[in-house]
């Protein structure tokens, strides 16, 4: 990398900025949005969206909640045009929804620009032109009091236009380039635009300050922004709006900077879809907001159909670590996150508090849309016993003793190990089914039969290694007793440590669940055991914990490690 002496910085700092942005700790109200999606993120598609698929994601726009929407550049092409007169003649834009279009300051362009938009209820008609150093020496040649003329002229034009047609038109301009323009000429070309377009309360004005590029540090922007908001005429009139695209991974830091310099409106796309790196995610925006307890005043609850439509109509996909939208956003694969996430949520269901505070869940998925079992705990050879526990309680209602959930767990993440790939929960719940539950080989129990007699007398049918017998034992209790008759039938040392039980569902009809530990040789072995009652269920356990000592026994007598 040795070609860094070739670059300079491009940006410019105001020459008065009180800096009062910075000892705002937070942005305590939404800003007016506008989703640019149709216009700057479908000119940045490999393949722009067909007429319909535009329709289909208009709508969706205005079911999210956008009051403005940015459609497109009815002057480029046939289609842009169609589909502005689509929404106006098929009465498809809301009463208190506005749709924006883009201009540039040339009268052909600017005629045709309200061609589209005659007897549009309510419209914004964005006018643009570039107005930075790289601009106007490399592209246009021209003097600063070149390119002022050309905001003029074009503002002028779009002041008598409206006249000549029927609809509600407010304007916007931009600036196009504001962070590569020095901060005193931005400020002078845009008070020049807004002397011919005079906003008053009635009629406001949008002066949108782009980071077409961006070429500094968020506080540098704000600083601008604030030197602007400060020292705009009409100031009272004018809505200061910010359009971040995303060239130096800052957008979204450079529009909260901006909302607290002063800004009152935001121009983004969903998931940043746009030019180059794209633009500011307004999800990541709003949502960043929610989860400070403000309302974004956009509906994002149903997170993966918006997810869906955004993949189907643009082609585009959406990095698995994006903020909030991303499929692996929530996941938790490490044992120790996984453990503190399931108390977290298990403690808020013991105390039910008034505000959300998960460990590693700054917000709660399910508010979006998501669910915690397949976008919160996801488990692979780095997962823990608590993330296993919690899958298999939260989906299948096991609810394992804390020591056999180490046991458990220890298994599951070494056949993920070996497989090299994450365990879905069915796979997780297969993988304890075949190793703990109703074990029946090489010890099986068929048939047990109770007598109140020198506290419990159990008569035992038992299978073992293809031998068949009946041993009678007793004992402080049922399980007591059978666990006597198979030590004197099968003369293995072992003694019963541990026993639990719960149902597997509610109502009447459910299941019992068992879980029996048993230690042997100073090692502890674990079985489940499921039926609909409660005894037979607890010996089915019992028996599942024997087979899967024997299984230990026989594995390490195959190694030549037995004891």
């Amino acid at each position: 990398m040795n070609n860094y002496r070739k670059y300079s910085r491009q940006f410019f700092v105001p020459p008065v900025t009180e800096r009062k942005w910075s000892k705002k700790t937070y942005i305590d109200h939404a800003p007016q949005w506008c989703s640019v999606d149709l216009r700057d993120g479908n000119q940045a598609l490999i393949i722009p969206m067909s007429l319909d698929e535009k329709l289909e994601y208009f709508r969706k726009l205005v079911q999210i909640g956008f009051k403005e929407i940015e459609i497109g550049f009815p002057a480029a092409s046939e289609t842009e045009y169609t589909f502005c007169r689509t929404l106006i003649e098929k009465h498809l834009i809301p009463d208190d929804v506005s749709i924006q279009v883009l201009t540039q300051s040339r009268e052909h362009i600017i005629k045709k620009t309200f061609d589209a938009l005659d007897g549009c209820k309510n419209a914004i008609v964005h006018l643009y032109n570039s107005t930075s150093v790289a601009q106007r020496e490399q592209v246009f040649r021209k003097s600063r009091e070149e390119i002022t003329e050309i905001a003029v002229s074009g503002a002028k034009l779009c002041r008598e236009y409206r006249e000549r047609y029927e609809g509600n038109f407010r304007f916007e301009y931009s600036p196009e380039s504001f962070t590569g323009t020095e901060p005193e000429y931005a400020l002078e070309i845009c008070n020049a635009v807004l002397d011919i377009w005079k906003p008053s309360e009635n009629d406001k004005v949008i002066i949108n300050l782009p980071v077409t590029v961006q070429l500094s540090m968020p506080h540098i922007y704000a600083d601008q922004v604030e030197y602007m908001c400060g020292n705009l005429r009409y100031r009272e009139n004018v809505i200061v709006s910010l359009h971040p695209h995303n060239d130096r991974g800052c957008a979204v830091a450079d529009t909260e900077m901006g909302l607290l310099a002063g800004a009152d409106r935001v121009e983004g796309t969903l998931f940043g879809n746009g030019e180059r790196t794209g633009n500011v995610d307004i999800i990541t925006l709003a949502l960043n907001m929610y989860s400070q307890g403000v309302d974004p005043e956009l509906d994002f609850s149903d997170l993966p159909s918006v997810s869906e439509l955004y993949r189907r109509v643009t082609g585009m996909d959406i990095y698995e670590r994006q903020p909030y939208s991303g499929k692996l956003v929530f996941a938790a694969f490490s044992g120790s996150h996984q453990d503190a996430i399931a108390k977290g949520l298990k403690w808020r269901q013991e105390n039910a508090p008034d505000k959300w505070n998960v460990p590693y869940l700054p917000i709660d998925p399910t508010d979006i849309g998501r669910v915690y079992e397949g976008d919160v705990i996801r488990i692979n050879s780095q997962s823990g016993k608590g993330g296993i526990g919690y899958i298999l309680e939260t989906r299948f209602g096991y609810d394992l003793p804390k020591k056999m959930r180490e046991s458990v767990g220890y298994l599951v993440k070494s056949v993920s190990d070996h497989m090299h790939k994450e365990l879905m929960p069915e796979e997780v719940l297969k993988i304890f089914e075949e190793n703990y539950i109703n074990i029946t080989a090489p010890l099986d129990i068929p048939e047990v039969h109770f007598v109140q007699k020198n506290g419990i007398e159990a008569t035992v049918d038992i299978e073992y290694n293809g031998a068949r017998g009946t041993a009678v034992n007793s004992g402080n209790g049922r399980l007591d007793a059978v666990s006597n008759a198979v030590k004197s039938f099968t003369k293995l040392d072992f003694s019963i440590n541990g026993y639990t039980e719960h149902a597997l569902e509610k109502g009447s009809s459910s299941q019992a669940v068992s879980y029996v530990e048993i230690i042997s040789g100073g090692k502890s072995f674990w079985g489940t055991g499921v039926h609909t009652d409660i005894v037979t269920s607890s010996i089915k356990a019992f028996v599942s914990a024997m087979n899967n000592m024997l299984k230990a026994r026989k594995n390490a007598s195959d190694l030549g490690m037995e004891d």
